[in-house]
C-alpha cells in the first residue's frame, strides 16, 4: 500500500515501523500492568528480550520447517532475514523462550504468562497493520464493497479488489487485547487469561486463514497455519481447564516444605 516513504535520500519502510512499535507496545503495556500488580520491572524486560530472540528463531525456524521444498530449490532463501517468517513461530518461540527464563529465576510462569499475552496480540495487531502497509498476507479477490486495492505491492496482485485479511487480522488481534485485559480485571485463576489468548487467537486465525490467498503451505485439507491453530486451540481449553490445578499443587506442594 504505502510500505516504502521517502525522505531525502532516507527510506523509511512502514513494515518495520509497524513492528517496532508493535514491540513497544508490548512493552509499555507489560511494564505498566506489571507495576499495577507490584511485579518487578526486571523480570518484564528479561522476558522482553528472550521473547525477541526466541521469537525471532521460532519465526525463522519454522518458515525452514515448511519450506524445504522452496529451501532445496534455492538455499538462498536460509540467510534471507528481509523475509521468510512464520507468526506462529515467533509466538511458540518466545513462549519457550520466556519460559526457560522464568524456570531460571524460579518465577511463577502463568503468572507473567497471563500478564504478557494481552501485550503479544496488540503487538501481533500493529504488526498486521504493517503486513497491510506492504501488502503481505493478503486476501483473496472479491467483489465485495469491503475490500482494498493495491496499486504498489510487492506481494499482493496489484489494481485487484481483494480482502483486506490483514485489517480483519489486526482488529481481532486488538479485540482479543481488550478482552483479555477485561477478562484479567476479573481475577481468573491463573494460567487462563494465557489460555484464552491461544484459544481466541487460535480460532481467529484458522478462520482468517480461510479469506486469504497468499501460499502459506498445507498440511491435508489445511493450510499449515490452520493446522497449527487446531493444535493451539486443543493446547489452550487444556491449559484453561489444567492450569488452575497445576498452580493449586505447585503452591500446596511449596507451602509443605516450607513447613
Amino acid at each position: 500500500m504505502f510500505n516504502d516513504i521517502k525522505i531525502g535520500p532516507v527510506t523509511i519502510h512502514m513494515y518495520g515501523i509497524m513492528i517496532a512499535m508493535g514491540f513497544f507496545l508490548a512493552l509499555m503495556l507489560t511494564l505498566y500492568r506489571a507495576k499495577k500488580r507490584g511485579l518487578s520491572s526486571d523480570y518484564a524486560w528479561g522476558i522482553f528480550y528472550c521473547a525477541l530472540i526466541g521469537g525471532f528463531v521460532g519465526c525463522k525456524l519454522l518458515f525452514i520447517l515448511v519450506s524445504i521444498p522452496d529451501i532445496i530449490q534455492n538455499p538462498s532463501l536460509l540467510w534471507d532475514f528481509r523475509n521468510g517468517y512464520v507468526v506462529y513461530g515467533g509466538i511458540l518461540g518466545g513462549i519457550l523462550a520466556s519460559y526457560i527464563y522464568l524456570r531460571i529465576k524460579k518465577e511463577s510462569f502463568f503468572t507473567w504468562f497471563d500478564l504478557v499475552m494481552p501485550a503479544v496480540a496488540g503487538a501481533q495487531g500493529c504488526g498486521r497493520l504493517g503486513c497491510f502497509c506492504a501488502g503481505c498476507c493478503y486476501g483473496r479477490e472479491t467483489d465485495s464493497p469491503f475490500h482494498i486495492i493495491f496499486t504498489n505491492s510487492a506481494f499482493a496482485p496489484n489494481n485487484i479488489p481483494l480482502i483486506p485479511t490483514q485489517l480483519l487480522s489486526a482488529a481481532g488481534d486488538f479485540l482479543i487485547m481488550f478482552l483479555l485485559i477485561f477478562y484479567a480485571s476479573r481475577q481468573p485463576k491463573k494460567g487462563r487469561v494465557g489460555a484464552g489468548y491461544m484459544i481466541l487467537y487460535g480460532v481467529g486465525r484458522f478462520v482468517i486463514e480461510i479469506f486469504r490467498a497468499d501460499y502459506r503451505g498445507s498440511i491435508g485439507p489445511f493450510s499449515t497455519s490452520q493446522a497449527i491453530s487446531i493444535g493451539i486451540v486443543l493446547f489452550g481449553i487444556i491449559l484453561f481447564i489444567l492450569a488452575p490445578r497445576l498452580v493449586e499443587k505447585k503452591e500446596a506442594s511449596a507451602s509443605g516444605n516450607a513447613s
